[in-house]
């Protein structure tokens, strides 16, 4: 019986990443799966967040502007600068154990993919709101200058001119921060989350093959990364040939 098993039992890496992959798909599907998920919600609401604080940052402060508002845009400005910078200048994995650790010592309750998709989306946000901020500095002023001095709000002139330009621009930069996300779900795995690198540890454990749980693992990140570029690729091309917004000078001619 013994040296039954020890016949079928795999003997190169190759055979050792199609045995864990056959025995185990299950749960390497679920570590994709949610990985996939955290990874997406996250970047979504990260880039929402991102976007909001980018747009924020951008609001000037008038002269003639209440003292009220100018306090009160002053100190969203500096809570938001704040995040950034915590976000920016620290690790993810010390981010994942302080904010799930942190939760439940102060007496909340929240499960490990919850607390995965916070990370990932404050992460995220903190980010993408120096990109927005700096896709919509990138448009030229002359543009915002022309859609005032045509008589658009400054709302509208961000909602109609500006922000439809910026998007281009932050749209690589938006492919390029899921990416990243993607891979760096591993780290979750201090928390508890089952994304794939802790189905591969817990795998590997099993006959001692971590090399071979990691190499499948890899090779299904490559497969997802490959997939998910080509697909950004693809829209950055098709916004490209598109042109869906507004030049200030159009202003004039649509008779608004």
């Amino acid at each position: 019986m013994i040296a039954l098993l020890s016949i079928e039992e795999p003997v190169a890496s190759y055979e050792w990443v199609a045995f864990l992959a056959k025995k185990y798909f299950n749960m390497f599907l679920s570590g994709t799966w949610i990985t996939l998920y955290v990874a997406i919600i996250g970047t979504i609401i990260g880039f929402l967040l991102g976007f909001l604080i980018g747009v924020i940052e951008d609001v000037q402060i008038n002269r003639e502007d209440n003292i009220f508002k100018k306090i009160i845009i002053k100190l969203v400005k500096i809570i938001f600068a704040v995040y950034v910078e915590v976000f920016r200048d620290t690790p993810m994995i010390v981010q994942a154990m302080v904010i799930y650790y942190g939760i439940r010592l102060a007496g909340g309750s929240i499960s490990p993919i919850p607390a995965g998709i916070l990370v990932t989306f404050l992460n995220t946000g903190a980010y993408m709101a120096e990109t927005v901020r700096a896709g919509i500095k990138s448009i030229d002023v002359g543009q915002r200058e022309g859609a005032l001095a045509l008589g658009m709000s400054p709302l509208k002139a961000m909602v109609v001119v500006i922000i439809p330009q910026a998007f281009r621009n932050i749209i690589p930069e938006m492919a390029n921060m899921f990416l990243t996300n993607l891979k760096m779900t591993s780290v979750l795995n201090v928390i508890g989350v089952s994304e794939l690198f802790l189905v591969a540890k817990t795998t590997g454990a099993i006959y001692y093959r971590y090399f071979e749980a990691y190499l499948l693992i890899a090779v299904i990140f490559f497969v997802l990364c490959f997939i998910f570029n080509r697909l950004f690729l693809i829209l950055e091309k098709k916004l490209a040939a598109r042109k869906d917004y507004v030049l200030a000078v159009e202003y004039i001619d649509d008779g608004q």
